[in-house]
């Protein structure tokens, strides 16, 4: 037992560096007490620490930790990455913040309550025990309600903060009662447990249809899905932009990653195999993958179609944030390896496009006070860079070639048509359409109306171009060569499930 305890804990470095980088902030600030990015340096060291002990684990075969509490492979080392990768923008983001920078206080905690938000998205993608899983979810959760409402002299941000705190409650009380649930039927808590008790077992369908119904409002709450969407306009207009930018990528991938791991696992028919639908083969008749496909028409639906009469562009992006998550969801309903692989390369298109459009409205909003659409009026002849990646970024989120969100969603469609859900594919056409409507709408205030007699042109620092170049280039390049992430998000997945 010593032995295996002390193995796991060497698989567990990226973790334990984040751990020490967030204790080693918490007692910087009590220490220092000092304004300025002081903490913020730290953090980033602590980042990148991280992300080496991390490239090191890549070349490891997959390994279940702490007796099956948690797993180590390249499917969770994927989402790890994409995870970090948020976290070190949307901490350089926060150095440039003037919100943050107005706050009344030493910001330390402010970066300590990143890093350990982190450290719960981390735990949540490797998660292969159902306590584990709601544990991760918890940790996770906690740091972003008090960072939600971090700016607690702002507008509207205890209110969201708030509204946060309580729709998390309900939807993790709701996910850990169908837990229990769970449990109670197989008799295990760990995820190949409840594989093997399902297959060899006659399980009361009614209940477990329950069970997991009620798990999914905790994966819906994550990935802000409808109906369990309704927090995430309000948190995401009233939590400082950073905290907006970084919710809408990183935790959404985490709450994804957690979802796949348990839906493939615990429902795999290992008769069927990891290359087709297997995972809902084992339900004998219940159709899981038609209630998926519904509550993701549902979310793309809805958010698209709500999206259109904001004028609060975080809120627009909230509800786009809502709209992409129901086309990840139909890379969910087919669940395959090309699926998940799907899932995985749209997740590192929409980290660029999103963060980037996210970047836009706050150095915007650092200029000009307001996070209106009207503040963009002529912003294209007022900033004329800015404006162009303004461009790329929204029409890469529209999907419109050759930008990567086209990509993204052009493996999502291949998937779902070699799954033969053609309809489901329209459908997600479809909502593309009504999207590029209420992007357009930036686009017009942007470019076909000049800004008034009184705007002045806005000059952005040269670090602001460079971080605009950073995340603008990826967006079009990977429009035009994907080959390397398609073989990475594929490989990623082969061995997904292997313990």
């Amino acid at each position: 037992m010593l032995e295996h305890i002390l193995n796991s804990t060497e698989l567990l470095q990226p973790e334990t560096a984040l751990t020490v980088t967030f204790c080693f902030l918490i007692v910087l600030d009590l220490l220092l007490r000092k304004r300025g990015n002081g903490t913020a340096w730290v953090a980033l060291i602590g980042l990148i620490i991280t992300a080496f002990l991390l490239s090191q684990q890549s070349a490891e075969p997959a390994n279940s930790i702490f007796f099956n509490m948690f797993a180590v492979d390249s499917f969770s080392i994927f989402f790890k990455f994409l995870i970090l990768a948020s976290t070190i923008l949307v901490t350089i983001f926060s150095m440039q913040f003037n919100e943050l920078a107005s706050v009344k206080r030493g910001v330390g905690e402010y970066y300590s309550l990143l890093i350990a938000l982190t450290l719960g998205l981390f735990l949540m993608t490797g998660a292969t025990n159902l306590l584990m899983m709601y544990l991760s979810l918890e940790l996770s959760s906690i740091s972003s309600y008090i960072l939600a409402g971090y700016t607690k002299d702002a507008k509207d941000s205890s209110e969201a903060a708030l509204k946060y705190v309580i729709y998390g409650a309900v939807s993790s009380g709701m996910m850990l009662y169908g837990i229990s649930i769970l449990y109670g039927l197989t008799g295990s808590i760990d995820i190949y447990g409840i594989n093997k008790a399902l297959l060899m077992n006659d399980i009361n369908t009614v209940a477990l249809t329950i069970a997991g119904i009620l798990i999914i409002v905790g994966f819906g709450y994550k990935i802000s899905a409808v109906p369990f969407h309704f927090w995430t306009p309000d948190v995401y207009e009233g939590a400082p932009i950073t905290i907006t930018a970084f919710l809408s990528v990183a935790s959404k991938a985490a709450g994804f990653a957690m979802m796949i791991r348990f839906f493939k696992v615990s429902f795999l028919n290992p008769a069927v195999g990891n290359l087709g639908p297997g995972a809902w083969a084992i339900f004998r008749g219940f159709d899981w993958n038609l209630i998926l496909a519904a509550i993701s028409v549902l979310t793309m639906t809805i958010g698209n179609l709500v999206a259109i009469w904001q004028n609060n562009l975080k809120r627009l992006l909230a509800y786009s944030s809502i709209a992409h998550a129901g086309y990840m969801l139909m890379g969910v309903v087919v669940l395959s390896n090309e699926g998940i692989a799907a899932i995985m390369i749209y997740f590192v298109v929409y980290l660029f496009m999103n963060l980037g459009a996210f970047y836009v409205v706050m150095i915007v909003a650092n200029k000009t006070g307001s996070e209106d659409i009207e503040a963009y009026k002529g912003l294209g002849y007022r900033a004329p860079l800015v404006g162009v990646t303004m461009v790329i970024f929204l029409l890469s989120l529209t999907g419109v070639p050759p930008t990567a969100g086209f990509i993204g969603k052009l493996y999502l469609f291949a998937a779902l048509i070699n799954a033969k859900w053609f309809w489901l594919a329209i459908v997600g056409a479809l909502n593309s359409v009504v999207s590029l409507y209420y992007y357009v709408r930036i686009l017009r205030n942007m470019f076909l109306r000049d800004p008034d007699a009184s705007d002045q042109t806005i000059q952005f620092s040269a670090a602001q171009i460079i971080i605009l170049l950073v995340l603008a280039i990826p967006t079009i390049l990977l429009g035009l060569y994907f080959g390397p992430l398609v073989d990475y998000a594929q490989a990623s997945v082969a061995m997904f499930g292997i313990r």
